[in-house]
């Protein structure tokens, strides 16, 4: 660059030129002299002259070698500037916006390039894509690698060439070329080290219950009893030992265990294997295996949030059934285990204790508004009817909330509806629920307990009183504001429960015909005309239902399929594929409310076929997708069901997809179908 060129600007500038501005200033000054007094006006005069020439001259000539510095300087600094870039103890790099190399430091080059003759950071870096870069200027992106086992944060921004004068360039930039890349890389390989030994050494606490103690202690011969609790709490011990945690025994069916995080990992590797362990104790022949249903709590803040989380995490696994492991982290819930069926109670202990507390809760109440999932089928409306029984014997208000059209149950609706003994408003809709319900209102919810599956999801953010009734397994998503949940996933069907209830609500209670042929059709629906999930008490509550005059012919005349739907059913089966040679896949093509019901009796109706495992049948109803999955005793298929987003029972469970893409729905139980048997889960 030629030294005319060059021209100073800002203070350098004018403090250079504050000397030539004085003239200017004694000249004016010189001039009130000379007007003033003519001698003194010279000799003022005199003086102007000489210090007019001295200052052009040391302008001008200081200014010449000012300039010199000033550049000398700059281009040292330069020098400095550039230097310390390429000696950067950071890897940094110029590339183009497609990502060719323009530019690279010593370090970057050290790195990453090596030997290589890449010219492209796809090719230098596979970790980086183009999809990952800034898309307009003056923008930056953050990125985690991993290269040569190391971690690095990458910096990338988008940099206008415009930004940039030619003299601040260290790097040649290509004509046409309007932005590039500028890209870091931070070494945090160190800091990440360092994190992860952190987490290790975190503290999770845990729950172990001994979930069905009695059972296995009443089989067990006396003598032998506490040799075989000995073995359990033996084989618990091991466990927690090996990896290094503590086992404390709370009570005799109880421990409370402490391990690291990094052997909380070990544990999630093994799927639990202390759940396999502890049934392979021997207790006799003819005796109940020990089961072991296990809450641990993770990621938490505290030790005191961590042993909560384990606290809710075990009152979860011992709603779904026991023989399973419930893990509650910042993300949400884990499970493991729960494939069988967890064996049903003969005693009616636990029914009659909550039947007292739901008939105080009634009584405190001038309302009652029950409510079961959207869609009603036999055994939610037939639920509904008994507890609408429960609330009249206590001499209460009652309404029963439905809002679809109730083509599943609409021969047990229509008998209601035509029966002049039940009030003309018995069922409402969910608008006129809300318009209803009060601080002295109770809300009763039967057959499901997530909230959004209900008829009125917005009524339990209003109420006060809550009680649920469902024989679902809870998931993480359950109504947690309920003053009274009686969840027996064991139970055939909400309506086995509610019968049982009925008789403690009220002394000699006797049911009107109606309503036993609406809760004896639940049990038989839900039950398969009793071959699936039945129990003592299964039988038990039928035969108090046919003590009440339920009319078993009548019901089986009522849900008759009509020849149309039966077309549709058989349709369905015979397009049907086998995944497997284990798993049925049907597409049902339904119209109206009952296409859920042609969903749910394909499943049914492929179980009979031989070597078939688990059903499954979709169905497409208002623009989204339904799954009914089905089992008898080999799959659990409400494992299935959650990973779909839905939920249900180990033999019989559902799913809600949002969207109508059926292509888009087989695929996807193929694949939790696929994940599952990778896992050794089915």
């Amino acid at each position: 660059m030629k030294r005319d060129k060059l021209r100073l600007n800002g203070r350098l500038k004018f403090y250079l030129g504050w000397p030539l501005m004085m003239i200017i200033i004694l000249a004016l000054a010189t001039i009130g002299a000379l007007l003033y007094d003519l001698t003194i006006g010279m000799y003022v005069l005199v003086v102007l002259g000489v210090y007019t020439a001295v200052a052009v001259i040391c302008y001008f000539f200081t200014r010449a070698h000012l300039v010199r510095d000033v550049l000398k300087m700059s281009m040292g600094y330069r020098r400095i500037q550039n230097t310390l870039l390429k000696e950067l103890s950071i890897p940094y790099g110029v590339f183009l916006g497609d990502g060719k190399m323009v530019w690279m430091n010593d370090e970057f080059k050290k790195v990453f390039l090596g030997d290589k003759k890449e010219k492209t950071l796809q090719k230098i870096i596979p970790h980086i894509s183009e999809e990952a870069f800034p898309k307009k200027d003056n923008t930056e992106v953050q990125m985690a690698i991993q290269h040569n086992e190391r971690d690095y944060v990458v910096t990338m921004r988008k940099t206008s060439v415009r930004d940039f004068t030619e003299k601040d360039r260290v790097f040649k930039i290509p004509t046409g070329q309007e932005s590039f890349l500028i890209i870091d890389f931070q070494d945090v390989t160190e800091i990440n080290t360092y994190i992860r030994k952190n987490k290790d050494q975190q503290m999770v606490a845990g729950l172990i219950y001994i979930d069905n103690y009695e059972d296995v202690m009443e089989s067990v011969e006396e003598e032998r009893q506490s040799l075989v609790l000995a073995i359990i709490d033996r084989k618990i011990n091991k466990y927690i030992n090996d990896l290094d945690g503590l086992v404390k025994k709370l009570e005799k069916d109880k421990y409370f265990v402490v391990v690291r995080n990094e052997s909380y990992e070990k544990l999630e590797e093994s799927k639990f294997s202390l759940l396999q362990e502890i049934k392979t104790i021997s207790t006799g022949a003819g005796t109940r295996a020990a089961s072991l249903s296990i809450g641990m709590g993770i990621n938490s803040e505290t030790y005191q949030k961590s042993y909560n989380d384990a606290r809710i995490a075990i009152d979860l696994a011992l709603a779904r059934g026991g023989d399973q492991v419930v893990i509650k982290g910042l993300t949400g819930m884990k499970y493991f285990g729960g494939k069988n069926e967890h064996a049903a109670r003969n005693t009616r202990v636990k029914a009659r204790v909550k039947a007292e507390a739901l008939r105080e809760f009634i009584i405190g109440k001038d309302l009652v508004l029950i409510m079961g999932h959207k869609i009603l089928d036999a055994d939610s409306f037939g639920a509904s009817m008994g507890i609408y029984r429960c609330a009249k014997a206590l001499e209460k208000k009652v309404h029963i909330i439905v809002d679809e059209k109730l083509t599943a149950v609409w021969p047990l609706y229509e008998e209601v509806l035509k029966n002049n003994t039940y009030e003309k408003d018995l069922f409402i809709s969910p608008q006129r629920a809300l318009e209803v319900v009060d601080e002295n209102t109770m809300v009763v919810v039967v057959d499901v307990n997530r909230p959004e599956l209900t008829e009125c999801p917005e009524l339990l953010n209003i109420a006060k009183t809550i009680v649920v009734l469902d024989h679902h397994r809870k998931s993480s998503a359950s109504i947690e504001n309920a003053v009274l949940s009686y969840i027996e996933p064991y139970s055939s069907s909400t309506c086995e429960l509610v019968a049982e209830i009925l008789q403690y609500i009220v002394e000699d209670i006797r049911l009107p015909v109606v309503e036993a042929n609406c809760l004896y059709a639940g049990i038989m629906i839900d039950t398969r005309n009793f071959m699936n999930r039945t129990g003592v008490r299964t039988f038990e509550a039928a035969a108090f239902l046919r003590r009440c005059g339920a009319d078993i012919n009548r019901i089986r005349k009522m849900f008759r399929d009509d020849f149309d739907f039966y077309r549709q059913k058989a349709k369905a089966i015979q397009s049907a594929e086998v995944y497997y040679d284990e798993f049925a896949i049907a597409r049902c093509y339904g119209d109206g409310e009952s296409s859920t019901v042609l969903a749910a009796q394909t499943a049914n109706e492929l179980l009979d076929i031989n070597k078939i495992k688990a059903s499954f049948a979709f169905v497409e109803h208002n623009g989204i997708i339904y799954l009914s999955a089905r089992s008898i005793d080999e799959v659990n298929v409400q494992i299935i069901a959650e990973r779909l987003g839905g939920g249900g029972h180990i033999n019989a469970a559902g799913a809600q997809l949002d969207h109508n893409d059926m292509d888009a729905a087989v695929e996807a139980i193929k694949g939790v179908i696929n994940e599952m048997i990778e896992d050794e889960e089915l």
